[in-house]
């Protein structure tokens, strides 16, 4: 488990937000109305790879692409970071299935606790009717508990290697992680595909720009991020910038230091506490490219 995030937003009209890839896996309870996630054109006019859904509660997966989260000024409900391979143990499946993908965790047939509820839609509306932050969160404490005991381990070896990458922030290399676990590559690889849904590979590139986003947030220049981060040089990490949120790095970080936070949300929205995760986007047309062509409870 990373965290719990309790949300309750009643704001002056809809709102958008791009949201980037993180090294986790999301699961929104949620309460009330649905939220509409749609994917983001690729460099080019390339199609979106994630197709549109309307969900109350979302499950989404790894994966190295932006979505846009979509509601019409009411939102509530509980969003839980998971570690990808806990993930694996609480839904009990191939992480490969829903990597860069969003969809209802009922269809995974998780039953949270059948003389209870039998699904997870029951588990939100029961999160929901509870009085405080602090009775949902111990609901759930109890709820994943049960989950973890029963779902399948995840591999000790596939942890060591996954924290071993998070410890690096994505710089250590697959042969390296491989041979620290004492796994061929195939074996790494094939590990990570079921226990963490995407490849080491892919992984890595998410986890590095998790700290480049971090470092020009914080004022660092692009060329010494580059260099921290493991990029070959400033193009690479901007190539890599543009595949992974829709933009440049310099109109994620202009967008993020203009934009205020809409009225009845937060100040800080983000979903890694310290990490710049999302984006605040005005209404209009789909996908972040209309901003820049004009702008240039947690436990």
């Amino acid at each position: 488990m990373i965290s719990y995030r309790g949300t309750r937003l009643a704001t002056d009209g809809p709102r958008r937000r791009l949201e980037v890839p993180i090294g986790a896996v999301t699961l929104l309870l949620g309460f009330d109305r649905p939220l509409r996630i749609s994917g983001v054109a690729g460099p080019g006019g390339a199609r979106a790879v994630r197709p549109p859904v309307s969900l109350v509660s979302v499950l989404s997966g790894l994966g190295t692409t932006p979505v846009l989260g979509e509601h019409d000024g009411r939102l509530a409900g509980v969003e839980v970071l998971l570690a990808p391979w806990a993930a694996f143990t609480l839904f009990g499946t191939a992480l490969h299935e829903l990597a860069d993908r969003t969809l209802d965790p009922d269809a995974l047939g998780v039953r949270p606790d059948p003389g209870r509820w039998g699904s997870v839609a029951e588990l939100a509306a029961a999160l929901g009717a509870l009085p405080s932050w602090r009775a949902r969160f111990g609901l759930l404490d109890e709820v994943f508990g049960r989950w973890a005991a029963a779902g399948p381990p995840a591999s000790a070896r596939t942890v060591r290697a996954w924290s071993e990458l998070v410890r690096s922030r994505g710089t250590a290399p697959v042969g390296h992680l491989a041979e620290e676990v004492g796994w061929s590559v195939r074996q790494l690889e094939n590990r990570f595909r079921e226990q963490i849904g995407i490849g080491p590979k892919a992984a890595a590139r998410v986890l590095r720009l998790q700290r480049a986003r971090a470092m020009l947030a914080s004022g660092h220049g692009q060329a010494e991020t580059a260099a921290v981060c493991g990029y070959y040089d400033q193009a690479h990490l901007s190539g890599e910038f543009k595949a992974m949120t829709g933009c440049t790095p310099r109109q994620f970080t202009a967008a993020r230091g203009t934009a205020p936070a809409p009225l009845g949300e937060p100040p800080a929205a983000d979903r890694v506490d310290g990490e710049p995760t999302s984006l605040v986007l005005p209404a209009g047309p789909a996908g972040p490219g209309a901003l820049f062509s004009k702008t240039g409870g947690r436990r």
